[in-house]
């Protein structure tokens, strides 16, 4: 037990550092703007080039976790991670920084699939669901911090934050690989998949292809949300960024301690697949109202409840893709990072096209989303308890 949560904790903490990386910049833009001459749509380019590699990198990195091993993709993210911030801090060209963000991703898209893989490796089908909780907390928190971290050591120099990122990644690497063991696989994990060939032939298999979809969407819904908060809230509201910032980070941690809590309760009472479908008509619901409410309060109720969604709707969808995966669990993890990336890309994209006709319209579609989602999971039951029977039928002949 003890060496389980050393090796959990761990692996939360290289989730931590890597999403806290993704953070530090934040802060740190408008000054690079000025130093660099450069443009906000420049920034933009520079913002999307992570989720770009991430994007054309997962796939390749969920299959070298199932061929490779855990430990191996985990180790290699971390220290492409300290290489990508350290050339962020010492870059002075706008071409290196392009270099450092897309590194940036690569080294997420071999993190995330390889400690999804390793947390469903160690865990069982009792333990998994609140393993995953804590992993999103993990992701969700590095987030949170990152940009206050950023800002607190902004003020010793621009650069520091980088430099700061950097040597914690180079840390976590160096601990891996002293205090990681490649975990002990199933007997069900090892063997060769009947299907091995990688390509949209296996991303459309029934079984996962609806997840798949479904994890676009509520990421897309959730880019688009957390994109244009700030300037929805500016030009409606006029809102400082002192109040930005507390309706954001507190929502956000509200999310992620409700996440800790009731996730594991949740998915022992309807399963993955309803609360799924619950956490898709809780952030509809909540995003739509963004467009209604009007006072400081009521902003700040819904902000804070939607994260509660989108939150609790991360760990559901991954732990389902575990238990199915098999011996597919790099595959899943990585086309669960690969969906995410492209709504991260595609969501902010769309929503910045819309808010420039009108800044309730990337709320409206970002709803419209969701609930094609929520429709979508009533096929997805019907399916899911089809291939249940299937199993059981083929169970009960074999005896």
């Amino acid at each position: 037990m003890k060496s389980y949560k050393v090796t959990l904790g761990l692996l939360l903490m290289n989730l931590f550092i890597a999403f806290l990386g993704i953070g530090l910049v934040i802060p740190v833009l408008p000054t690079l703007m000025n130093e660099l001459g450069i443009t906000g749509t420049t920034v933009g380019y520079l913002t999307a080039a992570f989720a770009i590699a991430q994007l054309i990198v997962s796939p390749f990195a969920g299959k070298a976790t199932d061929r490779f091993g855990r430990k191996i993709m985990i180790v290699i993210g971390l220290f492409i991670f300290g290489s990508s911030e350290l050339l962020f801090g010492l870059g002075k060209e706008i071409e290196v920084l392009f270099i450092s963000r897309i590194l940036g991703g690569i080294s997420a898209a071999f993190i995330m699939p390889a400690v999804t893989a390793f947390i469903a490796d160690i865990t069982n089908t009792d333990t998994r669901p609140k393993a995953l909780g804590y992993m999103s907390a993990a992701i969700s928190t590095g987030f949170i911090i990152g940009p206050g971290i950023g800002g607190f050591l902004a003020e010793f120099g621009t650069r520091v934050p980088f430099f700061f990122a950097g040597g914690l990644g180079t840390t976590a690497a160096i601990l891996s690989i002293i205090l990681l063991s490649e975990p002990n696989r199933t007997e069900e994990q090892t063997e060769e998949p009947s299907n091995s060939r990688f390509g949209l032939q296996r991303i459309l298999a029934p079984k996962y292809f609806l997840a798949f979809i479904l994890i676009f969407i509520a990421s897309f819904g959730l880019a688009a949300f957390e994109s244009f908060f700030s300037l929805f809230v500016d030009h409606k509201f006029q809102f400082k960024p002192s109040d930005i910032a507390i309706v954001i980070t507190g929502g956000a941690i509200f999310g992620a301690i409700a996440q800790v809590v009731l996730f594991d309760k949740l998915t022992r009472i309807w399963g993955e697949i309803k609360l799924i479908r619950y956490s898709l008509i809780l952030s509809a619901v909540l995003v739509f109202l963004m467009t209604v409410v009007h006072s400081y309060f009521s902003i700040l109720l819904v902000t804070f409840i939607v994260f509660v969604g989108f939150d609790l709707f991360r760990p559901a969808v991954t732990s389902y893709l575990s238990n199915i995966a098999g011996n597919e669990q790099g595959f899943v993890g990585g086309m669960n990072s690969m969906f995410t990336s492209l709504a991260n890309i595609s969501g902010p994209i769309i929503g910045g096209i819309l808010f420039d006709i009108d800044i309730n319209y990337p709320y409206y579609f970002a709803t419209v989303i969701l609930v094609i989602g929520i429709v979508m999971t009533m096929f997805w039951k019907k399916q899911a308890e089809g291939a249940s029977n299937r199993v059981k039928m083929n169970k009960a002949n074999l005896n």
